[in-house]
């Protein structure tokens, strides 16, 4: 069953080349986590893989758009999905971003990951324009 889910938009206090440029290399990623979380992650220029609750979990850049999206798909993981990362330019030199993830989720999946993977992603976005902003972005530790 295929599910999606769309982030709400934000408005980051950069231009989106320099929003896409930090996300492009995943690596970059595994430099933004809190430093007793990097032990899980390994990340090369295209894939990123971490252990989450024992499993192996991992994704790999399948597209890129020069400084307007990044698309993602998992790579080893027990259901097919994408994660479109969108840098679209906003007034002022601002970015507006926002992520949408397709998944083929079962029902059960569907209804356990949802509302969670939707909070996840509208979160994620809102700690990306606090820190835009010189904000200490706001996180609650995510259980899935």
């Amino acid at each position: 069953m295929s599910a999606r889910y769309d982030s709400k938009h934000g408005l980051v206090s950069r231009p989106p080349f320099d929003l896409y440029m930090g996300f492009c290399d995943l690596r970059n990623m595994v430099a933004m986590l809190p430093e007793d979380k990097k032990k899980d992650v390994q990340a090369t220029y295209d894939t990123l893989e971490a252990s989450v609750q024992g499993f192996k979990l991992g994704v790999k850049v399948i597209e890129r758009t020069p400084y307007s999206k990044i698309v993602l798909e998992g790579d080893g993981t027990p259901f097919a999905f994408t994660v479109e990362m969108h840098f679209d330019a906003a007034p002022d030199g601002r970015t507006d971003f926002w992520v949408r993830v397709d998944a083929e989720l079962n029902a059960m999946l569907k209804m356990m990951l949802g509302k969670r993977l939707q909070e996840g992603l509208d979160q994620m976005v809102d700690a990306l324009v606090a820190a835009s902003e010189g904000r200490r972005p706001d996180i609650p530790d995510m259980k899935f």
